[in-house]
């Protein structure tokens, strides 16, 4: 069996991100941070508090991606709001006129 840091973590990222069970991980996070079994005992100074430092940084980090996604998208406008936008530019400029165009980019794996 191959197991990997990258693995628990691509899982970790994959399976907080699918709406069905976003907040079941969200709420397993939060109960193993204040839960007294851990995989490394919270009495054992600094070693016994990693295991919670890297559960919280990555729910910390897997939730403000979200939120941040979620606010991009709300601040976009929809496609009738452009198309309008464009139209009175257009009629404003007369048809010889520059417009300028938003482009966002993306990467290609």
């Amino acid at each position: 069996m191959n197991f990997s840091i990258q693995s628990v973590y691509n899982w970790y990222r994959d399976t907080i991100r699918n709406p069905k069970y976003r907040w079941w991980i969200i709420l397993g996070s939060l109960l193993y941070l204040f839960s007294p079994l851990d995989i490394a005992p919270d009495f054992i100074p600094v070693i016994g508090w990693i295991d919670d430092t890297v559960i919280l940084t990555l729910l910390i980090g897997e939730v403000s991606q979200m939120l941040t996604a979620r606010l991009k998208s709300a601040s976009k406008p929809t496609e009738s709001d452009e198309a309008f936008e464009y139209t009175n530019n257009a009629s404003a400029t007369g048809s010889g006129g520059s417009s300028t165009v938003d482009v966002d980019a993306v990467s290609v794996k």
